[in-house]
């Protein structure tokens, strides 16, 4: 199948969102650019789980760091790495330690 007739990323060819512009809801080859620390990426996804946000940055996210998206006018939210996030473009992202021990020495 040419890229002509599966430009939206749905199975069974063209129509649906296919001519030009924003790719339909299948998600095809849009491009989402995110935020993860202060570093821009982009993806092709439009849903990830957090297992698979973690792999964006070129070294990945340590397993003792934790992912959280930034909630504009709210709490940030922790993401699991089974968690599915749908992703938007200009989404914001960060890691934070995993355990902290205030006081400790």
């Amino acid at each position: 199948m040419s890229n002509d007739e599966k430009r939206d990323g749905s199975p069974g060819g063209p129509g649906h969102g296919g001519g030009g512009g924003n790719p339909g809801p299948g998600g095809g080859q849009q491009k989402f650019e995110i935020q993860i620390d202060r570093a821009k990426y982009t993806v092709t996804q439009r849903v990830m789980t957090g297992a698979e946000i973690r792999k964006v940055p070129p070294d990945g996210i340590l397993p003792d760091r934790d992912l959280f998206l930034v909630v504009p006018g709210g709490p940030d939210k922790k993401i699991a790495d089974d968690e599915r996030v749908e992703i938007r473009d200009g989404m914001r992202f960060f890691t934070a330690p995993g355990q902290i021990n205030p006081g400790a020495r």
